[in-house]
C-alpha cells in the first residue's frame, strides 16, 4: 500500500490487452498496409543507422492487382514461381494430413503453419542449399523446399521404427545434417545464439556459407534472442535473424512480447543491426528480403533482422483451441490475405497459371501425402508397438557405453521381456 503521508503519485502497472476477445468485432484498423512497390530498396551495404525507416515500413511486392511492383520485385521466372507455389501447396497438404492423423490418434502432437508458408518456403528458396538453417517448430516448409523425403518427416512425427531420431524428439522436431537443417528444439529461442555461433565459426574458417534462423515474435522476449543479437552485432556475423510475427504466441497476443511499443524489426536498431519489416503473406517480398539479407551477409556487411508480418490462421498446435482467446472472424478479415492464394493469383495474372492447374496440383499433393503416409504407417504409429529396440534408449550419447549403463540396459531389457514376452521381438539385451 502507498504511504498516505506521501504526496508522490500512485504507480500503476500496465498489462497489455488485445484489441478484441472471442465474440467481439475484429478490428485491424491500426495496421497500416502501404501500397505495394512504394518502398525503396537500399543498397545491400547500407549502414544500419541509415535504414531506420525500413524497421517501421512494410516491404511489399504483390499489389491488389496481383502484379509485382517496385524495386523489391525479385523478378523470378515463371518456373521458379510455379516451383515455389508447388512447395507451398505441398506444405498445406502435408499439414492437413498430419493434423487429421493426430486427431485419429496416430501421433501425439502436430503444428500447422497455415498462413505462414511463404515465410519458410519463399525465404529459404533465396538461400543457398548448403546455407545452415536453424528453424523453430513451424518451418516444415524449409525441409519440403530442400527436398527432404516426406516419409522421413512422417516417420519422425509417428516416432516409429523408421524414425531416424529413434523417437527421442517431440513430433515435428526434425533434424537433417544432409539438408543443412539444424535440430529443432522445444526450448524457445535457443536456436538464435546457435545460429550466430555457427555463422561466426563459418567466418572464422573463411567459409562461404551463411546461417539463417527463424523465431516467433513471442520468443524474442527470451534472453537467448537478445544474446544472439549482441554477438551478431559485435562480431558482424553472417547471419539472418528471421522473426515470424504471426500476431499470436501460444495463447497470448503479440503485445506481451512488446508489439504495443514498437515493431519487432525495430529491435535491430538498438543493436546496430540492419532491420527490415516485410509483408509475410507476400511470397515475392519474403524471397526478396531474404535474398537481400543473404547478399549482405556474404559481402561481410553483417547480420540482418527481418520481421515477417503475417498471421497464424490455425491454432498454435493440436493442443490449442484459438476460439478461447480470439475472434473466429480474424482469419477471414486479416488484411494481408492468404500467401498461397496471392502467389497463385499472381501467376494467373501474368498468364502463367490457371485454376484448373491449381486444382490438379492440390490433388496431386494430397495424393502424394496420402500414399506416403500409408507407406510410413507400415513402420508403425503411436502406440502400435513398432518402434526402435528398447536398448537404443541407452545409445548415441557415449562413443563406448560405460559398464554401468550396459548393466542397466541389460536389466531393463530382461524385465521388459518378462513383462511383455511376445510384444517386442526386436529387443535384444546389450546389442
Amino acid at each position: 500500500m502507498a504511504d498516505p503521508a506521501s504526496n508522490r503519485p500512485t504507480l500503476a502497472l500496465h498489462v497489455p490487452e488485445p484489441k478484441s476477445r472471442p465474440g467481439d468485432p475484429v478490428d485491424f484498423s491500426e495496421f497500416h498496409v502501404p501500397e505495394a512497390g512504394a518502398q525503396s530498396r537500399p543498397d545491400e551495404g547500407t549502414k544500419p543507422e541509415d535504414m531506420k525507416d525500413f524497421a517501421y515500413d512494410l516491404v511489399r511486392v504483390l499489389g491488389e492487382d496481383n502484379k509485382a511492383h517496385g524495386p523489391w520485385d525479385p523478378k523470378l521466372d515463371p518456373d521458379t514461381l510455379r516451383t515455389m507455389l508447388g512447395h507451398m501447396a505441398m506444405v498445406r497438404a502435408f499439414d492437413e494430413r498430419m493434423f487429421r492423423g493426430q486427431r485419429q490418434g496416430k501421433t501425439s502432437f502436430y503444428m500447422k503453419c497455415t498462413g505462414e508458408e511463404a515465410t519458410s518456403v519463399a525465404a529459404s528458396m533465396a538461400l543457398a542449399s548448403d546455407d545452415m538453417v536453424f528453424p523453430s517448430y513451424r518451418q516444415q516448409g524449409i525441409l519440403i523446399a530442400r527436398g527432404y523425403p516426406l516419409i522421413e518427416m512422417i516417420n519422425q512425427i509417428y516416432s516409429n521404427a523408421g524414425d531416424k531420431l529413434k523417437g527421442r524428439q517431440l513430433p515435428i522436431m526434425y533434424s537433417s545434417r544432409e539438408h543443412s537443417f539444424f535440430s529443432i528444439s522445444g526450448n524457445l529461442a535457443t536456436q538464435t545464439p546457435q545460429a550466430v555461433g555457427w555463422a561466426m565459426a563459418s567466418a572464422i574458417k573463411g567459409d562461404s556459407r551463411i546461417a539463417a534462423t527463424w523465431v516467433g515474435e513471442g520468443s524474442t522476449a527470451e534472453g537467448d534472442f537478445h544474446s544472439a543479437c549482441t554477438f551478431a552485432s559485435v562480431y558482424n556475423a553472417p547471419v539472418i535473424l528471421n522473426v515470424i510475427n504471426n500476431q499470436w504466441a501460444i495463447s497470448s497476443f503479440s503485445g506481451f512480447a512488446g508489439a504495443e511499443r514498437t515493431t519487432f524489426a525495430a529491435r535491430a536498431l538498438g543493436y546496430g543491426i540492419a532491420g527490415l519489416r516485410v509483408d509475410g503473406n507476400d511470397a515475392l517480398a519474403c524471397f526478396a528480403a531474404q535474398q537481400w539479407a543473404a547478399n549482405r551477409a556474404r559481402a561481410n556487411q553483417g547480420p540482418t533482422l527481418i520481421e515477417y508480418f503475417t498471421y497464424r490462421a490455425e491454432g498454435h498446435s493440436t493442443s490449442d483451441d484459438p476460439s478461447g482467446y480470439r475472434s473466429a472472424q480474424e482469419r477471414e478479415e486479416w488484411p494481408l490475405g492468404d500467401p498461397v492464394m496471392r502467389l497463385k493469383n499472381h501467376l494467373i495474372a501474368i498468364g502463367e497459371w490457371d485454376e484448373e492447374r491449381q486444382q490438379a496440383m492440390d490433388l496431386a499433393c494430397a495424393e502424394e501425402v496420402k500414399a506416403t503416409t500409408k507407406e510410413a504407417e507400415k513402420n508403425g504409429i503411436l502406440g502400435h508397438g513398432l518402434h526402435h529396440p528398447f536398448h537404443t534408449m541407452f545409445e548415441d550419447v557415449f562413443e563406448e557405453l560405460p559398464w554401468h549403463l550396459k548393466e542397466q540396459a541389460e536389466q531393463a531389457t530382461r524385465e521388459r521381456k518378462i513383462k511383455w514376452p511376445d510384444q517386442h521381438p526386436m529387443d535384444g539385451a546389450g546389442k
